[in-house]
């Protein structure tokens, strides 16, 4: 398939039992043990390139955050090409940029979700000109600082890492970071360039994720949890293979 006809999907509503799904579920484990002494409660999810797919592990893990019984908002931070509204098909004519301008309040421009009462998501709104600034200013801080105590779970939808600073911005003021890797295509080089750019602002990095692993065939079916269980919660990126692609036997 190619890349321009990828469509982000929601695999935890469409298809809760599938494999897919099954490994949000490790990984929504892996994230509520990481670390448990401290509150992971807002986290930032960015990748090295576009099109890895950040947007769409960031809103099923939001939604099978939301079907454990917590309260989650979802938000679209990608002022530069906001995916989150499509995923979840709400409007995107208000969203974040109105309430960092002063336009509106959260309670203006907030959606919830159709099914899962427990998902508010938060959609970009309109692209501003200079959404480093915007999410790096006060507001933006101020905005965090004051829905901490509404949500158990904020989970922040960025642009990639390897092209702007957004990313790197948020890091900041943020619980944890977690990069997303697309399995068979991510070069190493960018994604150690990607973990460089986050530590350089003392990102707290909680791990990575090896995303579009193949699941047909029982032979993908392991080694899509070894995956998981295996790059989350180590900083350490995975070893680098001898080609650039896993070829299939």
């Amino acid at each position: 398939m190619k890349k321009e006809s990828r469509q982000a999907r929601l695999f935890t509503m469409d298809n809760p039992k599938s494999v897919v799904s099954e490994a949000f579920r490790t990984l929504r484990t892996n994230i509520q043990f990481a670390d448990i002494d401290k509150n992971k409660k807002v986290l930032v999810f960015t990748s090295p390139r576009q099109r890895e797919g950040k947007s769409t592990v960031s809103c099923n893990l939001a939604y099978l955050v939301a079907e454990s019984g917590k309260k989650i908002l979802s938000v679209d931070c990608d002022m530069r090409k906001p995916r989150v509204h499509k995923i979840f098909g709400f409007s995107n004519l208000s969203g974040l940029t109105n309430i960092l301008i002063g336009e509106n309040e959260l309670e203006d421009v907030v959606h919830s979700h159709p099914t899962q009462k427990n998902l508010h998501i938060l959609t970009s709104g309109p692209i501003p000109p200079n959404p480093a600034e915007l999410l790096g200013s006060n507001r933006m801080k101020n905005f965090i600082d004051s829905i901490r105590d509404k949500y158990e779970m904020i989970i922040i939808d960025s642009p990639p890492i390897g092209l702007v600073t957004d990313s790197a911005i948020l890091s900041t003021i943020a619980d944890g970071t977690i990069l997303v890797l697309e399995a068979g295509e991510t070069e190493i080089e960018i994604a150690i360039h990607a973990v460089e750019q986050l530590r350089k602002v003392n990102a707290n990095i909680l791990g990575t994720v090896l995303n579009r692993i193949p699941t047909s065939g029982n032979k993908y079916y392991g080694y899509a949890y070894y995956q998981y269980e295996q790059y989350y919660g180590d900083d350490e990126l995975p070893k680098k293979r001898k080609s650039g692609k896993r070829k299939d036997k």
